[in-house]
């Protein structure tokens, strides 16, 4: 009796466990956040310092793929920003975080964790237009590269080499 109780006990342990890890996976495919409208704001008073276009890094993978463009804009004041325009798309998945990178064509995890990077936090959404403002004092003249990472599984989701 006391071995069919334990058996019981640890198969609810394990499926719930794998059934959290599943649900954690399939969660952002089921219930994908809708389409991002940021609009950057004073853009007359914005100088683009720099764009470039997202890429499925490694074609082989289905599930991690990104497209559209980004651009890095500069303050006439201060204050710059990182513009996801409305064609970006990334293929959902859990914490997604966008990063400025010091290397360009980033192409694989190891390029990118060999970059000095700086996260400018969670992705909002997997598709349109968003808007993240830079940390004050960063300097934009290192940047290279634009990175979707999946914090969660630490897997490169899209990198976008920037043109200056």
């Amino acid at each position: 009796m006391k071995k069919t109780i334990l058996t019981v006990f640890v198969a609810l342990v394990f499926g719930g466990a794998g059934d959290f890890a599943v649900g954690i996976f399939i969660y952002p495919f089921l219930f994908p956040p809708p389409p991002a409208m940021e609009k950057v704001e004073n853009r007359s008073e914005k100088m683009v310092v720099a764009t470039g276009n997202f890429i499925h890094a490694n074609p082989s993978d289905p599930v991690h793929y990104g497209k559209g463009s980004v651009e890095v804009l500069k303050g006439k004041s201060g204050g710059n920003l990182l513009h996801l325009k409305p064609d970006f798309k990334v293929g959902p998945g859990p914490r997604f975080h966008i990063y400025l990178a010091d290397k360009g064509k980033i192409m694989n995890s190891a390029d990118f964790k060999a970059a000095k990077k700086t996260d400018l936090g969670k992705l909002r959404s997997f598709e349109g237009s968003q808007v993240y403002e830079l940390p004050k004092g960063t300097d934009i003249a290192p940047v290279k590269s634009v990175v979707i990472w999946c914090k969660e599984f630490n897997v490169l989701i899209s990198p976008a080499t920037l043109k200056k």
